[in-house]
Formats: structure tokens, sequence, C-alpha cells
């Protein structure tokens, strides 16, 4: 609908950007390098889900990997956490999580017990988008707002950035996305 990028946020980590993670139990024994995973189960978050499946599927793609590779590929309902309970569990031999996602169940299993295989490359975080409809002085007014936010020095800004869940945004452009169509070609999807 013509949506322009004006801003991305600064996760939590410090990063624009995330990635994807392929895991196994530590204890699989059949599965030692990404090549291993050909005929085995995979457990991904959804089938939209970037770093819960997307980045992966683009990361076995790139490895020479296709779906057809796989004896099943299912999906955990749009929960990371399920993906990682169903490999600790030994339903599933792979799952695909974003980055970050073990610490979410790491009060209900022993973590130690899931090994990242294998990461994504890094794709742009969460952005902030404008109507064409906009007028270039409003886009600016609130893009200047958004960089303005100081984490670090403003107690009122930390609060706001808090409850949103990360510490701050950067300048963005369209341009900043071509991997993701990139990454959409690879994989089959039709973004236009």
């Amino acid at each position: 609908y013509g949506a322009r990028a004006m801003a991305r946020i600064i996760e939590e980590d410090g990063l624009a950007e995330f990635r994807g993670q392929i895991i196994i139990r530590k204890d699989h024994k059949d599965i030692k390098s990404l090549e291993d995973c050909r005929g085995k189960s995979w457990v991904a978050v959804d089938p939209s889900s970037a770093g819960g499946y997307l980045f992966a599927l683009g990361h076995f793609v790139d490895h020479g990997i296709t779906l057809g590779d796989f004896r099943e590929v299912v999906f955990a309902g749009g929960r990371q956490e399920n993906v990682i309970l169903g490999v600790y569990a030994g339903l599933h031999d792979i799952g695909s999580i974003r980055e970050g996602s073990l610490s979410v169940v790491q009060d209900k299993i022993d973590i130690s017990q899931i090994k990242v295989l294998d990461s994504s490359r890094r794709y742009p975080g969460w952005v902030y988008a404008h109507s064409p409809r906009l007028s270039d002085d409003v886009v600016e007014r609130i893009q200047q707002a958004m960089l303005q936010l100081d984490y670090e020095h403003n107690p009122q800004h930390r609060q706001i950035l808090d409850a949103a869940k990360f510490i701050g945004c950067m300048p963005s452009s369209d341009e900043d996305f071509d991997p993701i169509r990139e990454l959409s070609k690879k994989v089959g999807l039709n973004l236009d």
C-alpha cells in the first residue's frame, strides 16, 4: 500500500537486527551438522515467523537443503516455547526459533540440554512505517521524536522504551529491507 520505512527499533541487546537459530537436543547422536538435518523432523514456530521459520529455511536453502529434504515440517502454533519444548522432549529432531528465545523456558527446562546447531544471518528488525498520504512535515516530526528517545539519560524516555521492550530507534529506509526481499524469493514467498 505504499508504506514507507522511517525508523527501526534497537532491541534490548543493542542490535537493530535479529536472526533465527536451529536447535537440537545436545545429546542427539545423529545430528552434528546442518547436512545431518536431512530426513529429520523439523518443528518451526509458524509459516510466517521470520526468526522462527523463514530465516532458518533460507539458511537451509543456502546450504543446499530444501523442504523436501526433511521427513516432516510441523508448526508449533506460533509459540517459540512450543518449539523448544518439542525438541527438548524428543518429539522433533530439530527446531527453529528466534535468537534469544531459549530464555523464555529457562525456568521450565534445563536449557543446557538444548544446543544451537547453527544460526541464520542477521536481518533488519522491527520497523516503523508511514502511509504515503501522511505529510512530510508530520513524518519528519514523528521520526525526530522517535530518534531523540534517550534510554541512557532521560528517565521518562527510559520508562517509555522499557514498556516497549526496546532501547532506541535508528533511521530506516525501504532499502534496509532488501535482504528480506531476497530471502522471500529464495524461499518462494511472493511479497508483491
